[in-house]
């Protein structure tokens, strides 16, 4: 939760540089995607350390740079006023402080996980083979987090889709590794708040909508289900029908819901997730209607 923390205070001091480059009509954003990575840190740097010429500050663009330097000059042109330099000097400071304690908490994070790790028995299978081998992305860990978490619960959540090696992480962190605190999968949903509160009288049902909560870990499967819209896999068929029929914001429910089953029976019973596809859920739907 901290790191988290950590992570957003940086995020507003990259929206404040944002700020300064805009009241200094410098358009960096639109031709580069993210100001803090090896293009834009190179010119933000350079034009704190004074040097205010477009044409100079495009030769600090990187190779990878899908922006020609051109654009970049074109970008870079407008009044580098003395006031907005030096917000824009203030927040980078404190960026590039987050940084240092990022890179802090990440090695406190790996040492605890470690030990927490060589504290429990081994595990009775391996570890398999990496779902999808996509780079971590830039507000992620950068230390292995499968293999200690995999010693540590005898399980690989990577393997469900949409949960990666840092939302495992996040998960474990919130509802811990011991199953038997829910009787059943049912009891898990529900202490997630994404079950349905079924108002029942007179044998007629009157509302069935989820309770409001804060609960983090549902959160996070939450934001798992809403990268599942665009996957071909049997979560995201399930999430397509249901915002096609119900809406969006019921979908993500429901399919944070089945993420959370998921969770529950890797965790409790070891099974391994395999997915399906979309066009056998799809066919076994259709047998089903």
């Amino acid at each position: 939760r901290h790191r988290e923390t950590l992570v957003q205070s940086a995020t507003t001091h990259v929206q404040r540089m944002q700020k300064a480059l805009v009241q200094m009509n410098l358009q960096l954003s639109i031709v580069i995607s993210d100001i803090t990575g090896v293009t834009g840190l190179r010119m933000l740097r350079a034009i704190i350390a004074g040097e205010t010429d477009p044409h100079t500050l495009a030769q600090h663009r990187d190779y990878r740079c899908q922006a020609s330097e051109a654009e970049i000059t074109a970008a870079l042109t407008g009044h580098y006023r003395p006031e907005h330099v030096f917000v824009l000097q203030q927040n980078l400071e404190l960026f590039d402080a987050y940084q240092r304690q990022l890179t802090a908490c990440d090695a406190a994070i790996e040492a605890h996980v470690l030990t927490l790790a060589a504290q429990a028995p081994a595990p009775a299978v391996p570890l398999p083979a990496p779902r999808t081998r996509k780079k971590p992305r830039d507000n992620e860990p950068r230390f292995d987090i499968r293999t200690p978490l995999h010693h540590l619960t005898g399980v690989d959540l990577t393997q469900i889709d949409a949960i990666g090696p840092y939302s495992a992480l996040r998960l474990l962190a919130e509802i811990g590794t011991d199953m038997s605190r829910w009787p059943t999968e049912k009891h898990f949903t529900s202490w997630l708040t994404l079950a349905p509160h079924n108002k029942i009288s007179g044998g007629r049902l009157l509302s069935s909508r989820t309770l409001p909560s804060a609960n983090r870990a549902a959160g996070i499967l939450r934001m798992a289900a809403m990268s599942l819209g665009r996957t071909e896999t049997a979560l995201g068929a399930f999430y397509r029908r249901l915002a096609y029929r119900v809406g969006k914001a019921k979908a993500i429910t429901a399919t944070a819901r089945k993420l959370a089953i998921l969770v529950y029976r890797t965790l409790k019973d070891g099974l391994v997730y395999r997915d399906p596809g979309a066009a056998t859920y799809d066919a076994q739907r259709r047998l089903r209607v």
